[in-house]
């Protein structure tokens, strides 16, 4: 019975990698708690673990008495004698006998099967806390084996890791077997074992997989200054270079941008902007709106602000579609960031476009109206400007500002 109850639990030690030492404690102190039970709260023992023979040795030491006046702690003389008493034991000696767990009654061993596996289920529980506490921080790579309205659950390394709704890309949808690679972004104690978070959606992961493509930004060579993203969609990152013969963005994006590329593959093709970090807040806003072309910037450095100029044209580029890009580039930079559009002048515009081009595109009748109006170019009625136009009979106000929005939009795309 010995063997086999050792073994057992030695199987459970080897296929959960916990140390033969604390296999060793649990089981002194679990068959400690049997001894006491049969025995009595002040039996005196010592429980020897013996790893390599998988056996279980329980000695119980008893004062040699002629009358038993104690229940356990005693036995008599004669009994000793019985026994065979080789070392020729006296009356107040320390009679030691070896114990077999049959003793104790199969109650008894069943409690303690129940203890050790319940003690070994929570050294295990701890193992695997500080295992995945060490790692907090760092990727990890495991497969997808259930998907429910909430978490993704990943089976890594025969564990658990929950991916929360809100750390997942949400233009991703995982399937059940598929890999996936994740920061792990917390580890706690749950009632239940160690709860292990992971994140595809953090930029802390968006650092790691910058660290694992770029040897430069590994070494310390390249720093990331600071990162802005909204997952799946759009990301920036401000990158400055320790070494100056190093180009900080020409490193991040690599070769023919293989190295950007491979980050954007893992993220479900999420763009990133790789950004030259500047110590000028007025450069390093014009930075982190690129693509967009700023005309002048003024930068409020108590109110955290940043007003932005830049010609109509430019909206697009610099605000991004749902204001993605100003907003990544106001995380990014720390400066809340205000658009505002400059309208072109009319000697602004290097090319004109005569009106007969645009015969289709303003209408027969408006067309007529213009041309005996004397206008023959898109710049000319331009510069004619919204009240003189409103002063020819026969066009009303909504047709002047149609004829300036469509003249300015076509005179933009030259």
């Amino acid at each position: 019975m010995s063997i086999e109850l050792v073994e057992s639990f030695s199987q459970m030690v080897r296929e959960k990698g916990i140390d033969k030492d604390h296999l060793a404690v649990i089981i002194e102190e679990i068959f400690g708690i049997l001894v006491k039970k049969r025995f009595g709260e002040n039996a005196r023992y010592n429980v020897v673990f013996n790893t390599d023979k998988g056996e279980i040795e329980i000695f119980l030491s008893r004062e040699i008495v002629d009358v038993i006046t104690e229940e356990f702690g005693q036995i008599t003389i004669d009994e000793v004698n019985d026994k065979g008493n080789e070392d020729e034991l006296e009356v107040g000696d320390d009679y030691v006998e070896k114990l077999q767990l049959a003793i104790f009654g199969r109650r008894l061993i069943t409690f303690a099967k129940q203890s050790l596996n319940q003690r070994i289920r929570e050294l295990e529980k701890e193992i695997i806390f500080k295992e995945y506490k060490q790692i907090e921080g760092e990727i990890v790579i495991g497969d997808v084996y259930q998907i429910n309205k909430t978490n993704i659950l990943v089976n890594h390394n025969k564990n658990q890791l929950v991916l929360p709704k809100e750390e997942q890309i949400p233009s991703e949808k995982p399937k059940k077997g598929d890999t996936l690679r994740a920061i792990v972004k917390e580890v706690g104690k749950g009632n239940k074992g160690p709860e292990i978070i992971i994140s595809r959606a953090s930029n802390e992961f968006l650092k790691k997989l910058f660290e694992i493509e770029v040897p430069e930004i590994y070494d310390g060579i390249i720093d990331i200054k600071g990162i802005a993203r909204k997952p799946g969609e759009r990301a920036k990152l401000a990158v400055s270079s320790q070494d100056k013969r190093i180009d900080p963005v020409g490193a991040c994006i690599g070769m023919k941008g293989v190295r950007v590329t491979a980050i954007v593959r893992e993220l479900n093709n999420e763009n990133i902007d790789v950004v030259h970090y500047s110590d000028d807040p007025k450069v390093y806003v014009q930075r982190a709106l690129l693509p967009g072309k700023i005309k002048k910037i003024e930068i409020n450095a108590q109110a955290n602000k940043a007003i932005v100029f830049a010609d109509a044209d430019q909206a697009a580029q610099i605000v991004g579609r749902g204001g993605v890009n100003i907003t990544l580039a106001s995380q990014l930079t720390g400066y809340e960031i205000e658009f505002i559009r400059e309208e072109k002048t009319v000697d602004e515009y290097e090319e004109d476009i005569e009106l007969i081009d645009l015969r289709s595109e303003l209408g027969e009748a408006t067309y007529n109206v213009l041309i005996n109006n004397r206008f023959d170019s898109a710049l000319e009625v331009l510069r004619a400007g919204k009240v003189k136009l409103a002063a020819i009979e026969e066009l009303s106000n909504e047709d002047v500002d149609r004829i300036l929005a469509l003249i300015q939009s076509e005179l933009e795309e030259e």
